[in-house]
């Protein structure tokens, strides 16, 4: 009798163990199944995807963004945070007092100056600039929100230097990026607060000013680098709709 209950619970221990086994093989192998099936991407160039430690085909970067899956539902809810960004900014703009603090004509206008930037073309960018000039002096705070009238002043006067810069350097392409990218920081603050009739986006190129001021706002849905131009054309991402 002895020997069979110790048999039995032999046994018992036996097929414990062996269970326990196979379920951690089973998670070991889901983790390198998991592990193998994901895709990174590289920081310069989206569109290049492979395994994580990969090297970019382009610029020899390794692979390091995670890429995410999107199914279905998941594309779904995007469109929908979309769309519900989009419904924002309409509202902001119908709420923002357009004449006491116009900003569309100084987007529009700013908007010009990177799109010159993206086909390195400086000439075209001072053109836009000293369009910009002409713009920013004739657009006049009509509000009585002394706090918000002082918020436009001190736009005005910081956009209007970094803009004469971008103007007066005729073929210093260089020279005018750095200082549009200090234009973009005013122009962000700008639509933050004041608000404008377009959808706009805010984007970000990581190896511009050593990851500290490649910012920039666009009309755009695609990425196009306005610091280096040819060069890395689509170098960035996009951190999204400015509300």
């Amino acid at each position: 009798m002895k020997k069979i209950l110790i048999l039995s619970l032999v046994t018992v221990f036996m097929t414990v163990s062996c269970n326990q086994k196979n379920k951690e093989a089973v998670t070991i192998s889901s983790e390198k199944t998991a592990k193998s099936t994901q895709l990174y991407s590289c920081p310069m160039h989206p569109d290049i995807t492979g395994a994580a430690g990969s090297e970019c085909s382009e610029c020899g970067m390794e692979l390091t963004e995670k890429i995410v899956k999107t199914t279905p539902a998941v594309k779904e809810k995007n469109d929908l945070v979309e769309a519900k960004a989009k419904s924002l900014l309409m509202l902001k703009a119908e709420t923002t007092d357009k004449k006491a603090f116009p900003t569309s004509a100084i987007v529009s206008d700013y908007l010009k100056i990177k799109n010159a930037l993206t086909k390195d073309d400086p000439k075209g960018a001072a053109t836009a600039a000293k369009m910009m000039i002409a713009t920013l002096n004739n657009s006049n705070a009509t509000s009585s929100d002394t706090k918000l009238k002082n918020k436009y002043s001190a736009f005005m006067a910081d956009a209007k230097a970094h803009v004469k810069t971008i103007g007066e350097s005729g073929s210093a392409l260089e020279s005018q990026r750095e200082s549009f990218s200090l234009l973009s920081k005013d122009i962000y603050g700008l639509i933050k607060t004041f608000g404008t009739k377009q959808i706009v986006y805010q984007d970000y190129c990581p190896m511009y000013g050593e990851g500290k001021t490649g910012y920039w706002i666009s009309e755009t849905q695609d990425v196009i680098n306005p610091y280096f131009g040819s060069e890395m054309l689509n170098c960035g991402r996009r951190i999204g709709a400015i509300q």
